[in-house]
Order: C-alpha cells, then structure tokens, then sequence
C-alpha cells in the first residue's frame, strides 16, 4: 500500500473540491429526509393542490420536515417541494428559516407588510428600478408608508432621514443595481441596532455563495431566484429568509394569506438549479473579471464598475464581506446613447434582455429597460445615463 501524507492528501482534497464542500452544504439535508417512503434521490414534484385529513383539523405528515411541523392541508398553505426548495434556500444562506413566494418582488412586498402605516423606510437610493417604483408609487401612497432613498456613503445624509422610533426598515442592496456600489453590512447593522428597526439586504447579485449577510448582521435577506439561485432563465420566484421567529412566522402568515406562492414545478426547477450555483457562480464570475479587465484596458470605454477590480471605490469593502466578487459588470462606453445602441445591437455572443443570472449572458441599457421607471432627475443623480451597458 502507497502511504501519502496528510499534505498530499489535502492537497488532492483540495483540487477535487475548489468549493470548500459548500455544495455539500446546500443540499444533504434534502435526500436525507426520513420521511421518504421511497427512497427516491430527487425530491419529487408534488402538484396535489389538497391533502386527506385522518381526522377533522388534523393535517397529514406532520413529522415531513418539509411541512416545517404543520403537515399538509392544502398546498397554498404548504407544500412538500416548497418546503425542500425553502429549506434548501435556508441551509445556502445559513438561516434558520426561508419563505417562497411567486416572485422576487412579491418577496420585497411581504417584507414590507411587516410595517404599518406611519412607519418609514429607509432605502439606498441605487436600488432596483422594480423595488424603486414599487416604493414610490405604491408603498408611499397607498400604503401610508414613507421611503426615503440615501447614499448610504453619506453618512449626514443617512442619519438626516434616519428617526429612531419612525424608521422602522433599512433596505439595502450591496452590491446595487446597477452601478454596483458596495456598502458596509456591519455598519449599517449597527445603525438599525441603534435606531430599532430591521435591516434587510437584498443579496440578488451576489448570491447565497458568494456572500450571506446574515453573518453581517443583516436581520431579512431577500432574493429574485429568477437570477442566479434558479440560474436558468426558466423560473420567476424569490425568497425571504431570517433568523427570527417572529419575522419567520409573520412572513409564512402572509405568505399563506396573501397567496403568492410560487408553483411546485417552479419549486422543483429552482431546486435543480441551486444544485449546481457553486459551479455556476465561480466559472461566470472567472469570465466576469476577465471581461472586465479587458474593457478597463478598451479606448473605447470611459469606465469600468466590477467590484473584483482594484479600481472599484469599494474593492476593500467587497473582499472584506463577500466571497467572490460575482458576475455582474457595469460600464460607460465613451460618446452618446448612439455609441451604446451599436454596442448593444452588435453582440455575438451576449443577447440583449433583461435580467441576469443565468447561463446565457446577458446585456442591457439601464437607462431605457430596468430602470426606465425611475425618474429621470433621480437616474441623472445616480449616473443613471444613456452611455451606461450593463453586463
């Protein structure tokens, strides 16, 4: 018999799995469920809309971990391959408990039916052009709840519009869509402590691999899985996860009575996806400071935003917090809107559509397709421009 070293083989070990075992991770729970009278390694779709009762009010396989100890009654309320695909989600970002619903936005809005009216949100003004339009002309007006949107680099202009007692939400994206800007968790986290209020991070672009801020203090962390989670461009969901009970059980209270659940076939897609995030991440995001480096380097681009990149205001920040520095590239090419539209009509490879985070790869204006809704004045603030291509 050959005797290797410890060395040897840790290195081999090494080689073998680049991911650290995170894939591992995500996903032994689901095939170890004891509750599997059949065996089967692939959770299995369960389309059933309603579930037979042994007795009136007694709900059937209370003991599936999947039902989380409520059993099933009818699938809006649960659902087994939901409850894989949530428990998986869980396991990804290192939370206690996750909550499906039938879209990344339907996720913000449970998040926001945590508040009441007079309460106050405190959002960083590079956000989403959904969760932006969402905010100002739903949330504010007909929900009698305020969003304010700040640079979160701006600390006189956070603690400007942050009232203890009022501000009873911080919503953050780090990095933002689309400019990318990185922002300190545990600084802001220690701002929410401080005022009371909850802090939420929607980790959409980095992923559960490449960075869990609930580690950072991050009290709600949201997802669209219609992006890198699901990773195929097949699937419209998100998630919510926490680690509180409270959060947890009002969150699965609206899940259940507003209804936006997403489908089991949805469930079981995005839970083939995740099956495969650690590789999917690190190879795009590999191709992504590539291409990053190369159009720093191009005459015909005026600037690069990757937060991989040293150039990056943020850089420190980033490698400080996340994992990887993810698959998303924002640049301004040198010229007018003219210049952007024959890059964008001229790709080989990158198909010009919106979102992100699936195998193809994907390019687009933000100016004139994600954040058209946001007001003109504000995306000229931002740096929101026409000369700005999203990758």
């Amino acid at each position: 018999m050959t005797s290797n070293s410890n060395d040897d083989i840790q290195d081999a070990i090494t080689r073998a799995d680049p991911y650290h075992g995170v894939g591992t991770c995500f996903l032994q729970h689901l095939e170890q469920n004891e509750f599997n009278p059949t065996g089967a390694v692939v959770v299995p779709i369960s389309l059933s809309t309603t579930f037979s009762q042994a007795s009136a009010g007694k709900a059937s396989a209370s003991l599936d971990p999947n039902s989380f100890g409520k059993g099933y009654e009818y699938s809006r309320t649960g659902n087994p391959t939901r409850g894989a695909f949530e428990r998986a989600v869980a396991a990804a970002e290192k939370a206690k408990h996750c909550v499906a619903y039938s879209s990344g936005s339907a996720s913000t809005s449970a998040v926001v039916h945590l508040l009441s009216p007079g309460d106050r949100i405190l959002c960083i003004d590079d956000v989403y052009g959904g969760t932006q339009r969402y905010f100002r002309r739903i949330v504010n007006p007909r929900m009698g709840i305020h969003v304010d949107f700040v640079n979160f680099d701006d600390e006189d202009q956070v603690n400007m519009h942050l009232q203890k007692g009022v501000t009873k939400l911080i919503w953050l994206e780090t990095p933002t869509n689309p400019l990318l800007r990185i922002t300190d968790m545990n600084r802001v986290a220690a701002l929410a402590r401080d005022n009371g209020c909850l802090f939420a991070v929607d980790n959409t672009f980095c992923s559960p691999y490449f960075q869990t801020p609930l580690d950072y203090g991050a009290d709600i962390v949201v997802h669209s899985v219609t992006k890198y989670i699901n990773g195929h461009s097949d699937v419209v969901m998100g998630v919510v996860c926490c680690n509180d009970d409270d959060i947890y059980n009002q969150l699965r209270f609206t899940q259940n009575g507003v209804g936006a659940v997403p489908s089991p076939f949805d469930c079981y897609l995005a839970l083939r996806g995740m099956k495969t995030l650690h590789v999917r991440m690190e190879a795009s995001s590999r191709n992504a400071y590539a291409i990053a480096l190369f159009l720093e380097n191009h005459a015909a681009v005026a600037r690069v935003l990757y937060p991989g990149l040293p150039s990056h205001p943020q850089h420190e920040i980033a490698k400080k917090q996340q994992h990887g520095f993810g698959a998303m590239i924002t640049f301004y090419c040198k010229g007018s809107l003219k210049q952007a539209s024959l890059i964008l009509e001229n790709l080989h490879i990158f198909a010009l559509a919106e979102s992100l985070g699936a195998v193809e790869s994907l390019a687009e204006s933000p100016s004139l397709m994600t954040h058209a809704s946001v007001p003109p004045e504000q995306r000229a603030l931002l740096g929101i421009d026409d000369t700005l291509i999203r990758l």
